[in-house]
């Protein structure tokens, strides 16, 4: 296949002043499922056998937000900025109607774009996130996955330390490092410290009666880790309870990157709930 995550061409448009740095995969019809990714990650930090497997039937569109990797422009240190500048993208792009899939950070985004109007959402899949409000770990996980020097930080940020566990993150991670020309930098800290402040400030910010959450009237697939240390799973609590039209699955013996732990599994039940 010459349209993957590995190999398709990276190009950029306009939006706002910023040059957004994208790739599309998979056919030109249907409703696009645009991805939005997690703390400091690029195009290049997402699973080939995700984001093809996912493009086989519909097309998807993975990017860089402004100041991430190969786009231009400065990264915000609020969600709510973040998620105008994706809006700016896709409005960019001519799409008219979309399905999210936020992973993490990128479920922060996914949240605050689904009651808007900037970019009409159909559906939207929140991967390994929290609600406003929600319970974060961030700093104290990081310290604790560079104190482990693995190989990979994102083996102890991502995996369980179980062997099966373990054993799936390093796939994923030799996955992720298959594309050798026009890869993405890696986030320094001109990307981390302003992202770090826009999920602590997040997860900081009160919302009464999660009314962010009661806002969102999509169908909304939850997908979470059993064991996620950075966003406890009673976050995926508290959205499947809230969202109107909500629907839980967690993973077993997963953490934060459960649906990279489990891509087969993840994109059968993704495609299963773009396709009801």
């Amino acid at each position: 296949m010459a349209n993957t995550l590995e190999t398709t061409r990276t190009q950029t448009i306009e939006a706002n002043g910023i040059h957004f740095a994208y790739r599309l995969m998979g056919p030109k019809a249907g409703t696009p499922l645009v991805l939005l990714q997690h703390f400091t990650g690029t195009m290049d930090a997402w699973d080939p056998k995700v984001v093809n497997a996912l493009a086989t039937k519909r097309p998807v569109i993975v990017f860089n937000n402004a100041g991430v990797g190969t786009s231009s422009g400065v990264v915000p240190d609020t969600v709510e900025q973040m998620a105008y500048d994706a809006e700016a993208f896709m409005a960019a792009l001519g799409l008219e109607e979309v399905d999210l899939l936020g992973f993490s950070l990128g479920g922060f985004l996914a949240q605050v774009m689904a009651p808007r109007s900037a970019v009409r959402v159909r559906k939207l899949i929140v991967a390994g996130s929290a609600p406003r409000g929600g319970e974060e770990h961030l700093l104290q996980v990081i310290d604790d996955a560079i104190a482990t020097n693995a190989r990979d930080i994102r083996l102890p940020l991502f995996f369980t330390p179980s062997e099966a566990s373990q054993a799936a993150g390093s796939a994923f991670v030799d996955r992720a490092a298959l594309r050798s020309e026009g890869r993405d930098p890696e986030s320094d800290e001109n990307v981390s410290d302003p992202q770090a402040a826009a999920i602590i400030g997040w997860c900081a910010s009160k919302d009464e009666d999660h009314a962010s959450l009661r806002a969102i009237r999509q169908p909304t697939l939850i997908v979470h880790g059993s064991d996620d240390t950075m966003f406890p799973s009673i976050n995926a609590y508290e959205m499947f309870k809230t969202i109107t039209d909500g629907t839980l699955i967690i993973y077993p013996d997963a953490g934060h990157g459960a649906l990279f732990q489990y891509p087969e599994t993840f994109v059968a039940h993704v495609n299963t709930f773009l396709d009801a």
